[in-house]
């Protein structure tokens, strides 16, 4: 297995965890009391694009050249940490 094969299959994983984190955290909201319910909803469809986005940059990743590899990795960290950094905000307002 190459270091890309690698680097894709990790990336994929950390994208995994986060939408299966996502799901457990967008059942605790539906919990939430009334008020805050629909500011909960616009954050997860929120999160639901980054996530979307991030599967996307992930297929291209795939499918990169060797010229433009470098780059897209770098910019696919920026997503998945923008990803991140959004769902443990969005986690730590829902407890």
């Amino acid at each position: 297995m190459s270091n890309r094969d690698i680097y894709v299959a990790k990336m994929k994983l950390q994208l995994d965890e986060l939408n299966q984190q996502m799901g457990k955290a967008e059942l605790r909201a539906k919990e939430a009391r009334e008020d805050v319910r629909e500011k909960y909803r616009q954050e997860m469809t929120k999160l639901h694009a980054q996530s979307q986005l991030a599967i996307t940059k992930l297929e291209e990743l795939k499918t990169a050249g060797e010229t433009t590899w470098e780059s897209m990795v770098a910019e696919m960290e920026k997503i998945r940490d923008a990803f991140t950094h959004s769902f443990s905000y969005f986690k730590s307002q829902v407890k």
